[in-house]
């Protein structure tokens, strides 16, 4: 084990919305919480550049210095997530417009074109003066690039916006007959004479042309991603052994994490677990496989969570005793390798005050600062599991190519969720205790007993023949309804659905029978259960019926199907089943394949995950649910959250419970 090895533990530390008086008290405290780590900065901007070219960094230079002086490394922001006043007085044309042709105004935050030259370049120029000022601070850990890219303007429709857009296009097509193939502009007599004729989909009339809808959603990840990267060439050149990230956000359709990936050296990850919803935990889980996943199993950073309740959802209840623990251990047991929170004392005025935070209004005479101080030292008690990993058996695929396309407008269904489904097949593995992977289509799938690809709508040649390569030489691939329709710019490929996957699956869709909202059919045969949303007309072509619709126009057509293609097995599912028949099917399909789950028998609600390297092994088990869990262990175990406590063969794990296990050496 490293010396510095431990698992970061601390939060977002706005110290410009505080007297310097309170700034000695901060460190204080963090080194009471077990704080190792804050990010800083990130809403800096105003302060330390209060006029053009006017810099003022006496008082962050105080700040970095208190941190390094009390231990505290720095996840360090290079201030750039939310321009001053004077950069839109300045420059009005840096503000965005939305579709409908509205510009939106400062005020509150992220108020940039991302295609803005110069938004860029002040904020280069801002990042040049904070790289070259803390490139050798010693407490400079790594650097926090931007912030939430995305969250409140994903995608910007002026004129700057639509100029680089026409070069996206251009540099993507090359010219503008391959343009007007790509985007089928034959129909609706919509072909360009010139890529000057172009424009961002704005309001129309109706519904815009679906492959140029397709290709905005790319452009506007693209242009986020050129914020990034346009800030990330200063760090590289100024520091170049500072690693880099930026805080990516769940479930985020408009930034493709797996895009953004190979330019961060850690991936970085904001959650916010929602007290009134019981199953948050579900949702949870998928994006901390995401982002373990996404650098190929490399620990990663939950960089924000709330301590308590949040201030921006409707209702924003407290966090439950324990239920902040429980989540951050969560985060962890799926291979973060750091906890930090938003943020470290709760604001006095502004929209987030009401936000909860380490320190709260009341102080630290408080449940959430105990429960914040104990996970502190709870996580600095077992350092030894920073930097292990997680393997699994099973990859889930998605794209967000696909996700942009499966949601586009006029389809058989608009009903359609790609979250939704890929939640609903991941928590059949979840609540089996099954390890799951989530990728993209074009990993490599060798190694992998599983493949679960639900709504991959549009798919590309090569990755359907990597998918079905991977069947043939002995996978086992399970495939959800309304997959491999489209190619990738939207164009339909023809000759039966969902056809380059059809002699894989050994059947031909020849219609699409989307279902009447709140209207349910029963499947029945092998696997007994209900269905919504979606049905097919399937043919089958080799393949064998595993359940059929019990009623409807299609009762007695296959709704669930199995095909053994080469040395595999591929199952298709022509519907959107019931959460119990999908847990049934899963656990059918994945027994098949050899799949286990880490430890048998545990309840539904109790989470169980495995990290480990070459030397040691971890087992986490987690429970999510209202009551507590009698747990048999395979082997004696020792408990790492209970201390010189006797080996267990068994445990009974309470409500919101963490157990980190070790095999017991004796």
């Amino acid at each position: 084990m490293r010396a510095d090895q431990r698992i970061h533990f601390g939060g977002d530390y706005n110290p410009e919305q505080w007297p310097e008086e309170v700034w000695a008290e901060d460190t204080r405290l963090m080194k009471q919480a077990g704080v190792t780590m804050v990010t800083a900065g990130i809403f800096s901007w105003a302060k330390v550049e209060p006029r053009p070219g006017a810099y003022d960094f006496g008082w962050f230079d105080r700040v970095m210095d208190n941190l390094s002086t009390a231990g505290i490394r720095v996840c360090l922001a290079t201030m750039t997530a939310s321009p001053p006043p004077w950069l839109s007085r300045a420059h009005p044309e840096v503000l965005p417009v939305t579709q409908d042709g509205h510009r939106l105004w400062p005020g509150s935050r992220q108020h940039y074109c991302p295609s803005s030259p110069v938004y860029r370049e002040y904020a280069t120029r801002l990042v040049e003066q904070v790289a070259t000022r803390y490139a050798t601070h010693p407490a400079l850990d790594t650097w926090h690039v931007g912030n939430e890219y995305g969250c409140h303007v994903s995608q910007c429709f002026c004129d700057v916006s639509a100029a680089d857009f026409r070069r996206w296009l251009e540099e993507r097509y090359g010219t503008v007959d391959a343009l007007n193939e790509a985007w089928s502009t034959a129909f609706w007599s919509q072909a360009y004479d010139s890529f000057d004729e172009v424009l961002p989909p704005r309001q129309a009339p109706t519904f815009a042309n679906p492959a140029q809808q397709l290709d905005y959603w790319r452009f506007s990840d693209d242009a986020l991603r050129q914020c990034y990267l346009a800030e990330v060439e200063v760090l590289r050149r100024v520091t170049p052994r500072v690693p880099v990230t930026t805080n990516l956000m769940p479930h985020h359709k408009p930034v493709n994490a797996f895009a953004w990936a190979p330019h961060m050296d850690v991936m970085a990850l904001d959650y916010y677990q929602d007290p009134h919803d019981p199953e948050t935990h579900l949702g949870a889980a998928v994006n901390f496989d995401v982002m373990r996943s996404a650098r190929g199993g490399q620990p990663w950073m939950l960089l924000e969570q709330a301590p308590s309740a949040v201030n921006w959802r409707d209702r924003n209840g407290p966090k439950r005793p324990g239920q902040m623990r429980l989540w951050s251990w969560q985060a962890v047991a799926q291979g973060a390798d750091a906890v930090l929170y938003f943020q470290w004392r709760a604001s006095p005025g502004g929209a987030e005050k009401y936000h909860s935070a380490m320190v709260p209004h009341a102080g630290t005479d408080t449940r959430t600062f105990r429960e914040v101080a104990d996970l502190g030292r709870e996580l600095a008690s077992v350092p030894e599991i920073a930097g292990t990993r997680s393997r699994a058996d099973v990859a889930l695929l998605t794209d967000w190519n696909s996700w942009w396309a499966l949601e586009l407008d006029s389809h058989p269904s608009t009903a359609l969720d790609q979250t939704a489904i890929n939640r609903a097949h991941h928590r059949a593995l979840f609540e089996a205790g099954v390890p799951c992977d989530v990728l993209p289509p074009d990993r490599e799938l060798d190694g992998y007993r599983l493949v679960i690809v639900p709504n991959l709508y549009l798919l590309g040649e090569r990755d359907a023949a990597r998918l079905t390569d991977y069947v043939d030489r002995g996978g086992h691939v399970l495939v959800s309804f309304f997959s491999g329709i489209v190619d990738e710019c939207d164009r339909v490929r023809l000759g039966g659905y969902p056809a380059r996957l059809r002699g894989m699956l050994g059947l031909r869709v020849e219609e699409f029978w989307p279902l009447a909202e709140d209207t349910t059919v029963p499947v029945r045969g092998e696997l007994d259960g209900t269905a919504d949303l979606w049905s097919e007309a399937i043919d089958l072509e080799g393949a064998e019926a595993v359940a059929v619709f019990g009623d409807g126009e299609l009762a007695g057509r296959p709704a669930v199907t199995r095909h053994a293609f080469g040395a595999g097995t591929a199952w298709y599912v022509g519907t959107r089943l019931d959460a119990a028949a999908l847990r049934a099917l899963t656990d059918r399909v994945r027994e098949a394949a050899g799949v286990l789950p880490v430890l048998p028998g545990l309840p539904p609600h109790v989470q169980a995950t495995v990290r480990s390297d070459a030397d040691r092994s971890f087992t986490f088990l987690l429970n999510h649910g209202e009551g507590p869990a009698e747990i048999t262990l395979p082997e004696p175990m020792r408990d790492l959250l209970r201390p010189g406590t006797a080996p267990l063969r068994a445990l009974t794990l309470p409500a919101r419970g963490v157990a980190v296990l070790q095999p017991d050496p004796h």
